[in-house]
C-alpha cells in the first residue's frame, strides 16, 4: 500500500507543471504587455504634440517667407518682404521685394531713366526724395527716411504698393550721400540694397544742361513755367534756345572737380553690389542697357519707355554762347574729348 501510494505521488508530480516556470512565464507575459502600453502611448502622445505644435505654428508659418527653389541661394539677402504700416500687402506679402538706389548727379539723365525703370509694372521708383534738407540733416534722419521707404510706407505718385518687386529712389551726390558714406554704405550692405550708378561721361555737356536748368529757373521759357523735363521736340527746342556763357577761368577746374566727385563715390560705394550705367550708353543702346538693369534686379524683362525728350541735342557749338572761347581753353587737355562728342 505504501508503494502504490509514493508510486501514486511520483506519478502525480510529474504530471504538474512547474510552479517556477509558471511564474516566469506570466512574469515576461506582464513585461512585454506593459512595454507595448507604453510604446502605444507614447506614439499618441506625439501625436497630440504635433497637432498643437501646428496649430501654435500655424500663424508664424504663414508670415515666414518661402524661398523659392529656383531662386539663387546667394541672393537671399538681397530679397525683403516689407510689413507695411500703412497699407496690407494681401496676397503680395510672400512676393519678395528687392532694394535699389539710383545714385546719380543732377543733369545726367537721371529723370529720363528713372521714368524707364517706372514703366516697368513691377518698379517704384520716388525721385529724389532727399532734396528736402531736413531728411539729411545727420546719418539718423537719413536712416529714417531710408527705413520708410524701404518698408513702402512712401508714397508718390510712382508707388505701385503692395506688388511692387523693386523699390527705390533717386540720390543725387549733393544730397548728403558723400557726408555720411560710411553709414550709408553700412546700411546698404546689412539691408542687401542695389546700387545704380547713372553718370555721364562728358561733363561739358552736363554743365552745359545744368546752366541752362539754372537759367530757366527765373526766366521760365515755357509759358511762364519752369521745367527740368520736357516731353515734345517742340518744348525742347524753346529750351535750347538760351545758349549759356561758360566761365572760362574756372572750367577746367569745374570739370576736374566733377570728375572727382563721381570718383570718390564710385570709391565710397564700392563694396555695395553696384551696377555702373553712363548715360551716353543708355542713348546710344536703350534696349540693352535695360535689360542690364532688368538682369540686375532680378526683374522679368519689359519694354521700357518714357515719353521725356532730349533738349540738348547737335554739336555744343550750337549751345555755347562763348564756344570758341572753350574751345580754346580746352584744346590740348584731357577734357578736349568733350567738344567734339555727342549726348
Amino acid at each position: 500500500m505504501a508503494e502504490l501510494l509514493c508510486s501514486f505521488n511520483k506519478d502525480s508530480l510529474t504530471i504538474k507543471p512547474p510552479k517556477k516556470a509558471s511564474f516566469v512565464l506570466r512574469l515576461m507575459l506582464s513585461a512585454f504587455a506593459m512595454a507595448c502600453g507604453i510604446y502605444i502611448c507614447s506614439i499618441c502622445l506625439k501625436q497630440m504634440n504635433l497637432q498643437n505644435k501646428k496649430k501654435f505654428l500655424f500663424f508664424d508659418d504663414f508670415e515666414r517667407p518661402c524661398y523659392d527653389t529656383v531662386v539663387d541661394r546667394s541672393q537671399i539677402p538681397y530679397l525683403h518682404y516689407p510689413k507695411p504700416k500703412t497699407f496690407n500687402r494681401l496676397e503680395c506679402a510672400g512676393n519678395p521685394v528687392r532694394l535699389f538706389a539710383i545714385v546719380s548727379m543732377q543733369r545726367s539723365g537721371s529723370g529720363w531713366f528713372e521714368t524707364l525703370l517706372n514703366s516697368h509694372v513691377n518698379v517704384s521708383s520716388n525721385g529724389e526724395i532727399f532734396g528736402p534738407k531736413s531728411r539729411r540733416d545727420n546719418a539718423s534722419s537719413i536712416i529714417k527716411t531710408l527705413d520708410k521707404v524701404y518698408n513702402l510706407d512712401w508714397f508718390t505718385s510712382s508707388s505701385k504698393n503692395e506688388c511692387s518687386a523693386a523699390i527705390g529712389f533717386k540720390w543725387m551726390l549733393n544730397q548728403g550721400l558723400m557726408e555720411h558714406p560710411k553709414e550709408i554704405v553700412e546700411y546698404f550692405n546689412d539691408r542687401g540694397v542695389n546700387v545704380i550708378f547713372l553718370l555721364r561721361r562728358n561733363l561739358l555737356r552736363r554743365l552745359v544742361s545744368m546752366l541752362a536748368n539754372v537759367y530757366d529757373k527765373d526766366a521760365k521759357l515755357l509759358n511762364g513755367v519752369h521745367v527740368s523735363h520736357v516731353h515734345s521736340d517742340e518744348e525742347a527746342s524753346l529750351l535750347s534756345k538760351y545758349k549759356p556763357k561758360l566761365n572760362i577761368t574756372s572750367l577746367k577746374s569745374d570739370l576736374r572737380g566733377m570728375e572727382s566727385t563721381a570718383l570718390k563715390a564710385l570709391d565710397y560705394f564700392n563694396s555695395t553690389r553696384h551696377i555702373i550705367i553712363y548715360y551716353e550708353d543708355l542713348i546710344k543702346d536703350p534696349t540693352q542697357k535695360l535689360i542690364e538693369v532688368e538682369d540686375f534686379l532680378k526683374l522679368p524683362q519689359m519694354n521700357l519707355t518714357s515719353q521725356q525728350v532730349k533738349i540738348h541735342k547737335g554739336a555744343l557749338s550750337e549751345h555755347i554762347d562763348n564756344f570758341e572761347e572753350v574751345n580754346k581753353t580746352l584744346s590740348g587737355t584731357a577734357y578736349e574729348k568733350f567738344l567734339q562728342a555727342d549726348y
